[in-house]
């Protein structure tokens, strides 16, 4: 059974350099830990997060438990390994805010050499789940040289 492993040079620091520019940036998701098989993020919630009904866009809680499960995977790849890709994901709805900030843990549920499963949940800042995720990833690995060489 392959442990949880952390690599190294995925620190929060590293990490949160990775969303300027890019989905995570521009909803303003912030890493806050990172630990063998967790990783903890936040998220403040802005008007323009919101549904048009008033209530949280599902989209929203999504970017912030893929972004969480993501970048736990890019911090837990065997060595070697070029990236992964996410082939499967769920989630379940619980309950909603309207303002505030919201909080992500992701956990290691699996962390092999062709896949890993995270859970993440999603919650409120005093403690009310509103979204449990799971997600299912591949784990890239370089393409060998299949070309012959040429003289």
């Amino acid at each position: 059974m392959r442990r949880h492993i952390l690599r190294p040079e995925f620190t929060v620091a590293a990490l949160n350099a990775r969303g300027p520019g890019h989905l995570p940036g521009w909803f303003g998701i912030v890493i806050t830990a990172i630990e063998p098989g967790h990783l903890s993020a936040r998220l403040p919630i802005r008007p323009e997060m919101l549904a048009p009904n008033g209530f949280l866009h599902a989209a929203t809680v999504i970017a912030l438990a893929d972004t969480s499960a993501g970048y736990a995977t890019f911090a837990h790849l065997p060595t070697g390994a070029d990236s992964f890709t996410t082939i499967e994901l769920k989630t379940n709805f619980l309950g909603t805010l309207t303002e505030g900030v919201l909080l992500c843990t992701a956990t290691a549920v699996h962390s092999g050499r062709t896949t890993q499963v995270w859970d993440a949940e999603v919650s409120s800042e005093d403690g009310r789940r509103l979204a449990l995720f799971r997600c299912t990833q591949m784990v890239l690995w370089p393409k060998p040289d299949s070309a012959p060489a040429r003289s």
